[in-house]
């Protein structure tokens, strides 16, 4: 059951739309996936793949799926080959026009969706900070940024006040996907409609502006922030990229391509001020994005483009309170070298830091994470234990099946893969040290063979009954 409010509301937005609208309730949500090009090119995995796929027309990694294919349970999954996302939710990284090499910032992370499309786009190079404020959920986004084998990738459960206070002038795009009163998600989650409330609305404006108003101090002159919700709310939408305009004369909006299905933002609908200058805002506005669950195969969002004035510089390095990490020494690291020499085919290079006894690579002049809440300042190589090095499950999922001088294939039909996901040790015949696990060449974990007996590191809490 809708809200009433809700629906008073939407019928004098929609007018004669509002029954074709209240008709897409009854229909089911549509599933996506998005192909991992950081493991795999779309027309190789389209090859492999028995799920019947369908494109999703403005993601070019994104594919729509039956309800038979069920990709969740599949060792694809489990190697980080794809990510489950609602289709409407990938397109705001599509307008974030990122490119390698770039300091990007995903202000409100979690789960990891948007950051994982992102670190595609990035190919390995330059430094991705995910931030969450919620511990519970930066958690589950730390556990994506894992399993989608990012290497560049620094995980933040900070508040954005905290991150404006370290960084300014500092990321050359940022990802703003607000917490919002979650009125797309109806159809799709029965708890986000049994939530809302008029007061929500207003106290998710209020977080919106916060969070808009601090994502500008720490983006580069010429940069650009994407502005994301998953609510019909004028307030949240029009209204938010409006008062933000008003107190931010530096930005405008960016005109953009709008797929089938997609419709401009409408000022009109945002009644809860008096608006000056109505035509000018009008114009800016326009150039906004709304997706109808009614319009096309996905739940409703909003999304602005916002462009920073000035000239976007990679000279331009801006301003960041913690000088950059300089890692540590080699020879702190001495038992990972010799890792790397016995069952490697190649060193990864970068400089190192350790957290305890944990070794991680870091991103190419990552700041210093002083005073940070970190889950993960990169990628995370292992566990250095007394004269031996022990590897981590999130460097088995960031390399490729080339990188390892031992690897057992197995297929991902076939009952060892199962049973390998599942814990169980296994036979294999081959020589002494650490095997790099594959399903259909994908890596998905480590196994360390001695005497033909295959023991099992898949890690305790990601086994498959």
């Amino acid at each position: 059951m809708l809200p009433q409010e809700f629906i008073c509301r939407m019928k004098d937005m929609l007018g004669s739309e509002y029954e074709e609208f209240e008709q897409s309730y009854e229909s089911p949500n549509h599933q996506a996936l998005r192909i991992n090009s950081l493991k795999v090119e779309n027309e190789k995995f389209l090859k492999q793949t028995r799920f019947s796929l369908e494109e999703v027309p403005w993601c070019s990694n994104g594919f729509y799926y039956k309800s038979a294919d069920t990709p969740g349970k599949h060792p694809y999954h489990a190697a980080g080959v794809y990510y489950i996302q609602e289709p409407s939710a990938m397109a705001p990284v599509e307008y974030l026009d990122v490119k390698p090499g770039e300091r990007v910032l995903d202000l409100c992370a979690a789960p990891g969706g948007k950051s994982t499309q992102i670190a595609a786009y990035m190919q390995g190079k330059g430094m991705l900070i995910c931030n969450e404020i919620h511990p519970a959920r930066a958690k589950i986004l730390s556990e994506n940024i894992e399993r989608l084998g990012i290497k560049n990738a620094v995980v933040l459960n900070e508040t954005p006040v905290h991150l404006a206070e370290l960084f300014v002038h500092y990321f050359d795009k940022i990802l703003v996907d607000a917490p919002c009163s979650g009125e797309g998600m109806f159809r799709k989650n029965e708890d986000a409609c049994e939530e809302w409330s008029p007061l929500n609305v207003k106290l998710c404006k209020e977080r919106q502006d916060e969070i808009l108003d601090l994502a500008a101090g720490m983006l580069k002159p010429g940069g650009r922030i994407v502005y994301s919700t998953c609510t019909f709310a004028p307030a949240e939408n029009e209204g938010s990229i409006y008062r933000f305009l008003k107190h931010h004369n530096d930005f405008d909006t960016v005109e953009v391509m709008k797929y089938d299905g997609m419709t401009a933002g409408r000022l009109e609908w945002y009644r809860e001020e008096q608006i000056t200058d109505f035509d000018i805002y009008h114009e800016k506005i326009s150039k906004t994005i709304r997706l109808w669950p009614h319009k096309l195969k996905g739940e409703g969002h909003y999304l602005a483009v916002l462009k920073k004035a000035g000239d976007l510089s990679p000279d331009d390095t801006g301003y960041c309170k913690n000088a950059p990490e300089k890692g540590i020494a080699p020879g702190e690291y001495k038992e990972f070298m010799d890792f790397c020499k016995e069952n490697l085919n190649e060193i990864p290079q970068g400089n190192k830091m350790k957290f305890g006894d944990q070794l991680y690579l870091i991103p190419k002049d990552m700041p210093s994470l002083k005073g940070m809440k970190v889950l993960r300042p990169g990628l995370h190589l292992g566990t250095m234990k007394k004269n031996r090095f022990e590897p981590s499950h999130a460097f088995a999922l960031a390399i490729h099946e080339e990188a390892a001088k031992h690897v057992i294939h197995f297929s991902a039909d076939s009952q060892e893969i199962r049973a390998y996901l599942n814990g169980q040790t296994l036979s294999y015949e081959g020589e002494k040290g650490w095997y790099l696990i594959t399903a259909d060449g994908y890596s998905v974990g480590w196994g360390k063979l001695a005497g033909n007996i295959l023991k099992n590191h898949y890690p305790k809490g990601l086994r498959i009954s």
